[in-house]
């Protein structure tokens, strides 16, 4: 079988379907040319494949121009990066987070519904293109992600409008 890719939204920041508050995991916006940005991504990616985990140089810094709008969230735990949320404001009123996750060390410790509670609601608060308001808020998984990723998407009140199977 094919890897599966499901697409989920909200279109409302009312759907949002907050986690238990996991002390000291907090959300922080990164700049861009942050060693973090980087870094913290590929080990998070490294173990589903993410193209992002071993690109080289060159092809990093392409991908940070093509992407001038993307916001680089690391999340942490006290002062330690526990995982990345990364946003990017998209027209008409829509954010995407293109890359969610936790890094290794932290996966299995209960952290990854709260942690997506502060992606979504950075993600409902992030200023939009050509909207007074974000009114959408998007993602795709795959099935080579994590294997909690999708259920974790719907428990936070995400919901499925397209899948595509390879």
């Amino acid at each position: 079988m094919g890897m599966t890719t499901t697409y989920l939204e909200m279109t409302a920041p009312s759907e949002l379907r907050p986690a238990a508050v996991v002390p000291e995991l907090g959300l922080r916006l990164l700049d861009r040319s942050s060693p973090l940005v980087r870094g913290t991504q590929a080990a998070v990616g490294a173990d589903y494949g993410w193209r992002s985990a071993t690109c080289t140089d060159e092809q990093w810094l392409a991908k940070l121009a093509a992407h001038p709008l993307r916001q680089y969230w690391l999340l942490t735990h006290g002062e330690e990066p526990a995982g990345v949320a990364y946003l990017e404001p998209q027209a008409p009123g829509e954010v995407e987070l293109t890359a969610f996750g936790l890094v290794p060390e932290y996966l299995g410790r209960g952290f990854g519904g709260y942690a997506l509670t502060l992606a979504l609601q950075q993600a409902w608060a992030t200023e939009p293109l050509a909207a007074e308001r974000v009114n959408r808020v998007w993602l795709h998984t795959c099935s080579d992600d994590h294997p909690h990723a999708l259920a974790n998407y719907l428990r936070r009140g995400l919901r499925s409008y397209r899948v595509e199977t390879e």
